[in-house]
């Protein structure tokens, strides 16, 4: 990744208290030929996805077709992970998306937007929101309403 992407991640992700740390675990894009389906690809890379995520976590998956929430929905989520006491995995796919078997195992699907974002960006997005989440529950001036 690109330096300003780590930098910006690790800008959000350091200001989350310890109780809600954000960890990130990249799994290696699985490499294409012309004579391979992307489907095969897709499949190789959730089979690596799902092996990286505890069994017994709460599991968010970054999906196009998933339910667009606001700032605030993702605040009353963050608030009823926290309370339950389990982790919480958020899977982005590769380039192509999530296998059936990542969104099959997914609690939850998120539409993070419309739009087609970068992938580099889409980390960056999700721990900014995630801080953001964080500082409603805190009452936190960071959000502005």
């Amino acid at each position: 990744m690109p330096g300003w992407v780590v930098h910006a991640f690790e800008l959000y992700a350091s200001r989350m208290p310890r109780e809600c740390a954000v960890q990130l675990i990249e799994i290696p894009a699985e490499k294409r030929n012309k004579s391979q389906a992307a489907s095969v690809c897709i499949e190789r890379e959730g089979g690596r996805l799902l092996a990286a995520i505890p069994k017994d976590c709460w599991c968010v998956a970054l999906d196009v077709t998933g339910r667009s929430w606001s700032t605030s929905d993702l605040a009353g989520y963050m608030q009823d992970w926290l309370q339950s006491g389990r982790d919480v995995a958020l899977m982005i796919g590769g380039a192509d998306g999530l296998s059936q078997a990542c969104l099959q195992r997914a609690d939850m699907r998120w539409s993070l937007s419309a739009l087609t974002f970068p992938h580099p960006m889409v980390r960056v997005i999700l721990a900014e929101q995630l801080y953001r989440a964080w500082s409603i529950i805190q009452n936190h001036p960071y959000h502005r309403e």
